[in-house]
């Protein structure tokens, strides 16, 4: 069940081709953005990869390349999520993301699965919402 909302954030993507796995393509994603993240505004920048599986869908996985900076501390998160691309040209990512801190605006954060929402359209724009996964 879906719990209270934890972060709603903008940021901005830039895509680079990796090698190719069993034939199908495999993307890097870099991310920068801000919003809001627990009890304060952050900014964050992260890497993810991307794997085309299949069937088309999409597989991503950020392992622990993930950073946010508060105005109180540091911390940094890991998610994965299944996705597809869009008729726009974009993608769409449904996951599970790990914070850990010990800034105290981030620190409520700590060992709970946010689930969340990732949205990124065909110019690169993204939108990340995150809730609390009770």
């Amino acid at each position: 069940m879906l719990g209270e909302k934890v972060g709603s954030l903008q940021a901005t993507t830039t895509i680079k081709t990796l090698s190719a796995e069993d034939s199908r393509p495999v993307f890097e994603v870099s991310a920068q953005g801000a919003g809001k993240l627990g009890d304060g505004d952050v900014t964050i920048m992260a890497t993810y990869k991307a794997n085309v599986l299949a069937d088309g869908s999409l597989y991503g996985e950020c392992p622990n390349a993930g950073v946010i900076m508060a105005q109180d501390g540091i911390g940094t998160f890991r998610a994965t999520g299944a996705g597809a691309f869009t008729a726009d040209g974009g993608s769409t990512f449904r996951g599970v993301t790990y914070v850990q801190s010990a800034a105290p605006s981030l620190a409520g954060l700590n060992g709970k699965a946010l689930v969340y929402d990732w949205d990124v359209d065909a110019s690169g724009n993204a939108t990340y919402e995150l809730w609390e996964w009770n």
